[in-house]
């Protein structure tokens, strides 16, 4: 079987608008690396997204997920509800920042956490407002599109957007805008466009993901904090992309003394397994009356059965310790070419959830064009990346936390050998 004949059949066969990075189909694969149909390895740093930071098939996610298959598979917790559920609930009740009492549901992607997270703060406050940030994500749902900072690709064509959505600028000092610059933003904000008095809530990614792997400034998360206080409105933080020890803590927000009122959680949570939550005070999650929450896959017992695994690894494997290693690794190994490649204009990240950013030196812009040459040269040497941010000119690195320290090292050689190369050219 090749590549390129089941790439001839997905263009008969699958809308065009389900955009594909490479064109390589998956056979199998195991930790962080996988084999195509071809029968050639490939090293993976992109964990489908930040899906499997415990890695493509760990062991013990395995094992639960097939214990869990030859009890029941589905019964719809609002129907026939079950214990894991619950108890995973309780796990992530006492995990996320905060000291007070909350609340959990299930749903299935990070969509329709957020979703549910807009659904919950209106419900709460009786208010229709919520502001997102530009360059933030939050998914492909109407509401999703609405708040997602970003138009191409994914509000092009897709006709009007709800209402009573707002957009500030997100602090990004590499870019020219300072939290003073955001803040003021919010402020003219308030003064031009919307009473904050209608504001249910602000929703944040403390670290931004396909906006370009951009980190909250403390001192801003901080300030939006005092202003929702100040004004009565909900602090949503998103951490689809940033949560279960990616940012090397088990959640971006554990960096900051800033607890949010409402946190949506997906991709990592189960594993490569379809779940997803919404977590907050449990004076706000119980203002929707019953049955106004849920769905039918909501909390599938197999989700539930490799989420609580996964955290289990987590913790045993100490997850959030490895990830702060193989991060500065990386960071070390970019910033030791950066006196030779000029076209970096920038390499950060917290934990595992890196970035390296290309200019066009003789234009002095972003380039999307340098960005996409090296993960196309790094795919032809078996390394798959993947590009974001507003401009495209930035390469984000979210290899299983679980890799092995001798593909970590061969990964790191090929991402080398391909930013030289190309930038030479």
């Amino acid at each position: 079987m090749k590549n390129s004949a089941i790439s001839e059949r997905k263009n008969q066969s699958i809308s065009r608008g389900v955009g594909m990075t490479t064109q390589i189909y998956a056979d199998r694969a195991e930790n962080s690396e996988i084999w195509d149909v071809e029968g050639r390895r490939y090293i993976d740093f992109s964990s489908g997204i930040a899906v499997v930071n415990t890695g493509h098939r760990h062991p013990r996610v395995i094992e639960a997920v097939k214990a869990q298959l030859d009890r029941f598979t589905h019964t719809c917790h609002q129907v026939v509800p079950y214990e894991s559920y619950v108890r995973l609930a309780e796990r992530l009740n006492a995990m996320l920042p905060g000291k007070f009492e909350k609340k959990t549901i299930f749903v299935t992607t990070g969509a329709e956490a957020v979703e549910n997270a807009i659904k919950i703060a209106r419900n709460a406050t009786g208010r229709p407002a919520v502001i997102a940030f530009a360059g933030g994500f939050h998914g492909r749902t109407f509401m999703g599109m609405a708040l997602t900072g970003k138009v191409v690709p994914y509000k092009v064509g897709f006709g009007a957007m709800p209402g009573d959505v707002y957009h500030a600028p997100f602090p990004v000092p590499l870019h020219g805008v300072s939290v003073a610059d955001s803040l003021a933003a919010l402020d003219r904000l308030f003064k031009a466009d919307v009473d904050p008095a209608r504001v249910a809530a602000i929703i944040v990614e403390p670290v931004q993901g396909e906006g370009g792997f951009y980190e909250a400034p403390r001192e801003f998360l901080t300030a939006l904090r005092k202003l929702c206080d100040q004004h009565g409105m909900l602090l949503i933080a998103d951490e689809v992309q940033t949560g279960f020890a990616r940012t090397g803590k088990m959640f971006a927000m554990d960096h900051h003394e800033v607890a949010a009122d409402i946190t949506t959680m997906a991709k990592s949570l189960a594993g490569g397994f379809p779940l997803s939550a919404v977590t907050g005070r449990a004076e706000i999650m119980d203002a929707p009356g019953p049955g106004g929450l849920g769905g039918t896959y909501g909390g599938s017992p197999i989700g539930v059965a490799a989420a609580h695994a996964v955290l289990d690894v987590i913790q045993d494997e100490k997850l959030c310790d490895r990830a702060n290693t193989l991060g500065a690794r990386l960071k070390q190994r970019l910033q030791s070419i950066r006196d030779d490649v000029p076209e970096i204009v920038d390499v950060r990240g917290l934990g595992f959830m890196n970035a390296v950013e290309f200019n066009d030196v003789k234009k002095g812009l972003p380039s999307a064009e340098i960005a996409n040459a090296i993960r196309l040269k790094a795919l032809d040497k078996g390394l798959i990346l993947l590009t974001c941010g507003v401009y495209g000119n930035v390469i984000r690195f979210l290899a299983p936390i679980t890799i092995q320290d001798e593909v970590m090292n061969e990964a790191l050689d090929i991402l080398e050998s391909s930013i030289r190369e190309v930038c030479a050219a």
